[in-house]
């Protein structure tokens, strides 16, 4: 029996292996961080064997409250990811499984790997409609890619998409990749509608970095990036400096930042409210995207969200909260869940990569509701 974490997004420790089938866990630092809340590690040589695993460490992680009703995912091929059974009690992550085939991954939430990220970003500049480009370089010297869909010019509203700021948020990508697929399908016709009247430009994942190296929140230099947009450092953000600096070369008239939110169980958004820019303007704008996306998308809702921000308390080193003062646009911030939709429950596969490509599918409809009153 052996736990292994030598591959993409791949984070574990491990206190024991006994031959009884007890696998004892802790959760692993983000790098150059005392965050700690992801996990991605393989088991192979238990194939038929009652397994009982422990994360011992988990009521010390980042944030606890996420694993009340939480339930482990797993996969046999990386494509199918189900969810396993959970409880926490006593500050212990506890679940028992008899894996039926030799090697079987376990994980925070579906994975989205790098190699799925390239094949996203090219497969998409195939299309007519979009144009790859490198804006710069991550902390550790990778690519950081963005996409341009649609024709360039002053006419047209430029509506940006960031997702995987924090590289843990997989469920992000897997939005984006949702997106994609529809704004690019030729035969949809809300599609082309938003096309003849927008440009949009696309970060598919903000922090490859933190991606590869199994992070929850920060990158490799150890930044927690959706707080550096106040003044991006450009050694050790150059993720938000990159983005930023694009941004105010285009212009934004809208932007969407993904994410994904540990202890609420439920899809919402945060918007804008507390900047000093803040008008009737922009929340008729709010109201009537968020009207728009419970209409098409009962996954969506606007009971539960964190907690609005009195005027003048809005914290511009956020991405939504800067953007949308610096630009005075619409600015969310989309989040999504690690468990389930407590409003539609899924026992077998909870809130899941599915789920989150079909939201970001529908996320054009409130976009072409609003796309007309912006400014």
């Amino acid at each position: 029996m052996k736990i292994s974490t030598q591959f993409d997004s791949g984070s574990i420790e491990i206190i024991s292996l006994s031959e009884n089938g007890e696998i004892r866990l802790n959760l692993r630092k983000d790098t150059q961080s005392d965050i700690k809340q992801w996990f991605h590690f393989r088991l192979t040589g238990a194939m038929k064997k009652e397994c009982f695993f422990s994360i011992e460490n988990a009521g010390n992680s980042s944030y606890p409250e996420g694993w009340e009703n939480y339930h482990v995912v797993a996969s046999y091929d990386k494509e199918e990811w189900f969810r396993i059974p959970t409880t926490y009690t006593d500050g212990i992550l506890r679940f028992d499984w008899i894996p039926v085939h030799n090697s079987m991954y376990f994980a925070y939430f579906a994975p989205y790997s790098y190699q799925r990220h390239q094949e996203l970003v090219h497969d998409a500049q195939l299309s007519d409609f979009c144009k790859l480009e490198v804006i710069g370089e991550t902390f550790q010297g990778r690519d950081i890619d963005m996409l341009t869909i649609g024709d360039e010019n002053d006419q047209k509203k430029k509506i940006w998409l960031i997702a995987r700021q924090h590289p843990g948020e997989s469920m992000a990508e897997w939005f984006i990749e949702g997106f994609l697929n529809r704004i690019l399908d030729e035969n949809d016709p809300v599609s082309r509608t938003l096309l003849q009247k927008t440009c949009f430009y696309v970060v598919p994942n903000a922090n490859i970095d933190g991606s590869i190296l199994g992070n929850l929140r920060v990158n490799a230099a150890g930044r927690n990036l959706n707080r550096e947009w106040a003044v991006p450092d450009k050694e050790n953000s150059p993720e938000v400096y990159h983005i930023l600096n694009k941004m105010i070369e285009k212009g934004v008239d809208m932007s969407l930042d993904v994410h994904g939110d540990e202890a609420l169980p439920y899809v919402f958004v945060s918007g804008t409210e507390g900047v000093p820019s803040y008008n009737a303007h922009i929340k008729q704008l709010e109201d009537a995207f968020k009207t728009a996306w419970i209409q098409v998308s009962p996954n969506f809702q606007d009971t539960h969200h964190y907690p609005l921000n009195a005027p003048g308390t809005g914290n511009l080193a956020i991405a939504c909260k800067q953007i949308g003062e610096r630009f005075k646009c619409l600015s969310y911030t989309i989040e999504m869940p690690f468990k389930d939709n407590a409003n539609l429950p899924d026992e077998l596969y909870g809130w899941s990569d599915e789920r989150s490509v079909l939201l970001g599918k529908s996320v054009l409809n409130p976009i072409l509701a609003v796309v007309d009153n912006l400014r």
